[in-house]
């Protein structure tokens, strides 16, 4: 064999070997986005069938076997605002903490290694905190309040992370020509890093509210309500949620089989609520990242 021939059949076989990659990473991608259109398309079709005006807008009936999901959807809505009011502002300061004022240090570091080590406990395990602490320490007593700091809680150590990551990302020069400007510190974070890094900080803050909409475990020791058919009147009553009344009417409901199209309609309604979130929450990064380059 010649060299040339040689070279040939290993150029031959490294474009085989990047045909094969390439085949292999496309097969993955289109198998995951296919497997999401099929739990999709399962949901809807055993689902579009309950959907309609009063299954949104009434209250469940006949031990949850008729009638609507409307205080389980409210009450889902409540404790996402609850728990975002609350995880939002301190996420965020914290990551600006931890990003710009504080030095890299043995403290921080172990701060940055107890937010990763907290991110990875189970849910149930803070729904068991925060029923320890927020229902019984501090009296609140299942509530609205008990629930929506246990899921604030749940949800810090991503908002953190994500937010510092989101600064770290910010080139050093625009911080230093602000401040060679004259601007402070706060003025330099409030008016030049924070607009630059604000897109991608509502990638994570994206990412807490659909993990906060659909948990079960935290909600179930701390606010959710078995059967509920009126709205909570303060943020110290129980309301329903739709992955607890989803988790109730699924597995021990009064009559499971008559209450399964009404399960398959509140995943549906479930997963409707966390899709226009995500949407209208992309609209809102998508129009910041465009406001930061005009600017």
């Amino acid at each position: 064999m010649t060299p040339i021939q040689h070279l040939g059949n290993i150029d031959r076989k490294k474009r085989l070997s990047q045909k094969t990659a390439f085949g292999s990473f496309t097969f993955l991608s289109y198998s995951v986005v296919a497997i999401l259109f099929v739990i999709l398309g399962f949901i809807i079709i055993k689902g579009a069938s309950v959907i309609s005006w009063d299954f949104l807008t009434t209250a469940p009936e006949e031990g949850m076997t008729a009638g609507g999901i409307y205080p389980a959807i409210a009450g889902t809505l409540y404790l996402v605002l609850g728990s975002s009011l609350i995880s939002f502002p301190i996420g965020i300061m914290s990551g600006i903490y931890m990003n710009e004022y504080a030095t890299n240090g043995k403290i921080v570091r172990f701060i940055r290694i107890m937010t990763n080590n907290l991110s990875g406990v189970p849910s149930v395990v803070f729904g068991l905190f925060g029923m320890a602490l927020f229902v019984n320490t501090l009296g609140w007593g299942d509530s609205i309040i008990a629930g929506s700091f246990t899921l604030a809680l749940m949800s810090l150590p991503l908002i953190i992370r994500t937010t510092e990551e989101a600064l770290k990302s910010i080139d050093d020069s625009f911080r230093h020509g602000s401040l060679a400007l004259g601007a402070t510190k706060l003025q330099t974070i409030r008016r030049v890093v924070l607009p630059m890094a604000f897109p991608n900080i509502i990638t994570g803050l994206i990412l807490s509210i659909g993990r906060v909409s659909g948990e079960t475990a935290p909600i179930l020791f701390t606010v959710a309500a078995y059967f509920l058919p009126h709205l909570p009147k303060s943020i110290f009553d129980q309301c329903m949620a739709l992955p607890y009344h989803l988790y109730v009417i699924s597995t021990s409901g009064t009559d499971i089989e008559a209450s399964r199209g009404m399960a398959y309609g509140t995943a549906l309604v479930l997963i409707a609520i966390v899709l226009v979130v995500n949407l209208l929450a992309n609209a809102l990064r998508n129009y910041f990242a465009k406001k930061v380059k005009m600017n």
